[in-house]
């Protein structure tokens, strides 16, 4: 089965912030594997408490977006500052290879895995050869 053709994403580029909603957002690195049964979409979300994390499907289009609270609060004043927390965001559409009503999520150690059960349609079939 053609990955590229199952999902596909609707932002590009890295786990840069991105500011064209309200507020801060950062693009979750992801990794997707393929597995006989499923694909597996391993997100990088960390800081987020499990709780915040808000997954939504909704015509074929599936909606990561996780809550991440400020590690020092908002009254710190830093001297140098690189880790940079903000809110997890990012979309991908599903084809119609993916049984929607299936999709299942767990979070651990800052990893959002999400995983998307293939359509009975799509799935490797072996067909026996009766011998005569």
């Amino acid at each position: 089965m053609n990955t590229e053709n199952v999902l596909s994403k609707a932002e590009g580029g890295a786990a840069a912030a991105e500011h064209t909603r309200s507020g801060r957002f950062f693009r979750p690195h992801v990794d997707i594997v393929e597995k006989a049964e499923e694909l597996l979409l391993l997100a990088d979300v960390p800081g987020a408490d499990g709780d915040a994390i808000d997954i939504r499907f909704e015509d074929g289009e599936l909606t990561l977006h996780g809550k991440v609270e400020p590690r020092q609060g908002n009254d710190r004043r830093y001297l140098h500052q690189e880790y940079d927390v903000g809110d997890f965001y990012r979309t991908f559409q599903i084809s119609e290879a993916i049984d929607a009503g299936k999709i299942s999520a767990d979070y651990g150690d800052g990893v959002l895995t999400l995983h998307l059960p293939k359509a009975e349609s799509v799935k490797l079939r072996k067909i026996a050869v009766a011998a005569k």
